[in-house]
């Protein structure tokens, strides 16, 4: 009996020895702000807040070559942003988010320049730029190898299960060049609610200017199948670098409503950001006209940011 535990255990210690070993790359990083935000004629109690993030990512090579990345963060305590990424597919980088994912509309809803927020922006109520679809355990593939300076993405939404809702589908070009040019195109089909499919396009582009100065303009639109329902969206913005540490930015947007009783919702806002090492100032005013195309509620919002990084 002896000699058999002593060939078996020789046995299983031969098996875990020819077993490679490879240690992924871990990494922590996070951020924690103070935040101040008021909203002129509207109580918001106390308006000081704290935000952190803690985001844990681990990558491993493969033996093909592709790199795999898990990414996971706490939102303020709760799980936020999960996702698998696998970069060397087909040339290019395919995600499945298992939560916080986001359509190609969706990422370049509003791609004017800005040191802080969008025009649109920190005022409760406003509707917000035009994105697409997006939802948890969603797909999103890009390749930028195909051609130089031009990006392909294409982003898939998964029908959310009940026999009328479709899944949803955009894609996207975009051209970036040494000059300071990026431009790019955008559209796809928004089956969210199974009773109003939308077809969204998006129009973009931004320049550096002097060195210093970057202009861009985004507009889009929203063909719903739901009578009266289409918006259309414009969005332009400049910003000035004064220094590498301060910034500053005008924007301003309009939300135009297919809708007779609705009037354009109109926002201007004004940034400024200041980065000294670690550590990022930021605040904004924004002022919103027809929140939503009411037509009589106008209102304005400031908030001010004081973040860092570890």
């Amino acid at each position: 009996m002896n000699n058999l535990k002593k060939v078996g255990l020789t046995a299983l210690a031969g098996a875990l020895a020819s077993v490679s070993v490879n240690a992924a790359d871990l990494s922590v990083t996070g951020t924690a702000s103070i935040n101040l935000y008021q909203e002129e004629g509207k109580d918001s109690a106390n308006g000081w807040t704290m935000g952190d993030v803690i985001s844990f990512s681990a990558s491993q090579e493969l033996d093909n070559g592709m790199t795999v990345t898990v990414n996971h963060a706490l939102d303020d305590g709760v799980i936020d942003d999960r996702s698998v990424t696998v970069d060397g597919v087909m040339g290019g980088t395919f995600t499945f988010h298992g939560k916080d994912g986001s359509s190609v509309l969706g990422s370049k809803d509003d791609t004017t320049p800005t040191a802080g927020e969008e025009a649109w922006g920190d005022v409760t109520g406003a509707t917000a730029a035009l994105g697409g679809a997006s939802s948890e355990d969603m797909m999103h593939y890009s390749n930028s190898s195909l051609m130089d300076g031009v990006t392909f993405a294409v982003a898939y939404v998964p029908s959310g299960g009940t026999t009328e809702e479709e899944s949803s589908v955009d894609y996207g070009v975009e051209y970036t060049n040494d000059s300071g040019l990026t431009a790019g195109i955008a559209m796809g089909e928004n089956n969210a609610d199974a009773d109003a499919s939308i077809d969204g396009s998006i129009l973009y582009g931004k320049m550096v200017v002097a060195e210093s100065f970057t202009i861009g303009a985004t507009i889009s639109e929203h063909d719903s199948e739901t009578a009266n329902s289409d918006v259309d969206f414009q969005a332009y913005g400049i910003s000035f670098a004064a220094s590498e540490e301060l910034s500053l930015s005008v924007n301003m947007s309009s939300h135009d409503y297919e809708l007779s009783t609705k009037q354009d919702q109109d926002a201007l806002g004004v940034s400024v950001a200041y980065v000294m090492g670690s550590m990022t100032f930021t605040a904004n005013h924004n002022t919103v006209d027809n929140i939503a195309g009411s037509g009589a509620d106008d209102r304005s919002g400031y908030n001010l940011n004081l973040a860092f990084a570890f």
